[in-house]
């Protein structure tokens, strides 16, 4: 009686919308052959590896930042503290549309960069509508979503292990490598993964950017909306659910597995 209302949800939610977009594909004039042509097509393949690179990309960026800034709002107290750590976290207020807007404002045709570069070369550098603003676009949306767990993971780090560590002799890379590094991971892990489950999908701001830029949530809009090629689009639905599904899957059982063999090698 208890599992009811979760079945439910679960039903309602995620299995039979599943199902009935499983069904569109089959329904398409190639059936479930379209699984096949959006691997084969030039088009859908390409927006398949740049959404695939572009998530991965910003995941490895934001946690490289959110490492350095964490640790470091963890272990330091100074005047604006609290705001910065504030300002950090702004963009989860912000919808994704309203980032792409901020990016257009940065590095648009009448953004801050454009207006300087102009005043200064003569010539406007404009790059929100490429793929180094949309990557700038989601890397301002993860920021926050990652750094909270850096942050949380980072005040459980004991600093009495590094200083055994420097203590011994160990160089500070050794006692990153060794010592922050191993305690931090399991925040990198989880943050990491819902970063690169947020690029893959984020539909706002490529909406506002990505005006040529192909990638799977416009793409499959395209297909629905201006094509109705709904077979395609919903066989790109799944490979896109799939392809997170199975990285958040992953993730998971890696650190099922982490926190297994922590507690053996410590005993």
């Amino acid at each position: 009686m208890l599992m009811t209302p979760g079945i439910i949800i679960v039903a309602a939610f995620f299995l039979i919308p599943l199902a009935l977009v499983a069904m569109r594909v089959a329904d398409g004039p190639d059936g479930w052959a379209t699984y096949f042509v959006i691997l084969t097509n030039g088009r859908y393949f390409a927006s398949l590896v740049q959404t695939l690179l572009m998530s991965a990309g910003v995941t490895l960026t934001a946690l490289i930042l959110c490492s350095i800034c964490g640790l470091f709002l963890v272990r330091n107290q100074f005047a604006g503290r609290s705001m910065l750590t504030a300002l950090l976290t702004l963009p989860l207020s912000f919808p994704g549309t309203v980032v792409g807007f901020l990016v257009i404002m940065l590095a648009g045709r009448q953004g801050v960069i454009g207006s300087i570069s102009d005043a200064l070369f003569g010539e406007k550098f404009v790059f929100a509508y490429e793929i180094s603003g949309l990557f700038i676009g989601y890397l301002y949306f993860s920021i926050p979503r990652v750094i909270l767990a850096v942050m949380a993971s980072a005040e459980k780090l004991d600093p009495q292990l590094e200083e055994a560590a420097r203590s011994l002799g160990a160089p500070t890379w050794r006692v990153v490598k060794d010592v922050i590094l191993p305690g931090l991971m399991p925040g990198l892990i989880s943050s990491g993964a819902i970063c690169f489950a947020t690029a893959m999908g984020a539909f706002g701001t490529a909406f506002t950017l990505a005006t040529d830029i192909d990638v799977l949530p416009m793409v499959i809009y395209t297909e629905f909306t201006r094509n109705a090629n709904v077979a395609v689009a919903a066989a790109l639905s799944i490979a896109l659910g799939a392809m997170t599904w199975a990285v958040l899957f992953a993730v998971r059982c890696f650190v099922g597995n982490s926190t297994d063999v922590a507690p053996r090698g410590g005993a």
